[in-house]
């Protein structure tokens, strides 16, 4: 049977370090969320949801058409823990595993994701995580038997805890994409990003 995936990006940052809406800067013939939203279409998910709250209405206009599915986190200045549970809600009840993505990671390779999915359908761990020149980076896989810990999460601390907890479930994946780790927070990566 196949096995269903979801991916969550989590889009609903308030951009404080940029100073101006992240998501929405140009790069290339895309703003940084189509980007993001490339990466995983190109991966072959099942299902994409984008957690969107700062800036709402113009991410969501940029992103209609596209064919996700967007919720809006009416809490998102509680940190991402809010935004990573309200999509979580929103996954398709057959899912067994989510894809947690960021909305400022523009440059991942849709052929990374496939890595971390193949690894996941083929394997017998329950969390995946890329690894770039010896750092983790993003996205991470979880296996959905992981929904009450990751629904528990509180703050801004993303799901790292979890990893911490259950090294023993934690599969690494080497690739040799930068884009894993290269996310966009200030004006210095978003220039570094457009050369």
């Amino acid at each position: 049977m196949k096995t269903l995936l979801s991916a969550i990006i989590l889009a609903a940052g308030e951009s404080r370090r940029m100073g101006q809406p992240k998501l929405l800067l140009p790069l290339g013939d895309k703003t940084v969320i189509e980007h993001a939203v490339a990466s995983m279409f190109g991966s072959g998910v099942d299902e994409l949801i984008v957690v969107l709250g700062d800036q709402a209405k113009a991410v969501r206009g940029i992103l209609s058409g596209l064919g996700v599915k967007t919720v809006v986190n009416q809490d998102y200045k509680r940190g991402m823990s809010s935004s990573l549970v309200a999509g979580l809600r929103a996954v398709d009840p057959q899912t067994q595993a989510v894809l947690i993505a960021l909305g400022d990671l523009p440059l991942l390779r849709p052929a990374s994701v496939k890595r971390l999915i193949r690894a996941y359908v083929s394997g017998q761990h329950g969390i995946v995580v890329p690894v770039y020149q010896g750092q983790r980076g993003h996205p991470v896989l979880f296996d959905l038997k992981y929904r009450a810990a990751l629904e528990g999460l509180r703050g801004d601390t993303g799901a790292r805890e979890i990893l911490t907890r259950h090294p023993e479930d934690v599969l690494e994946v080497t690739v040799s994409d930068a884009g894993v780790r290269r996310d966009i927070d200030t004006a210095e990566d978003y220039r570094a990003a457009a050369n």
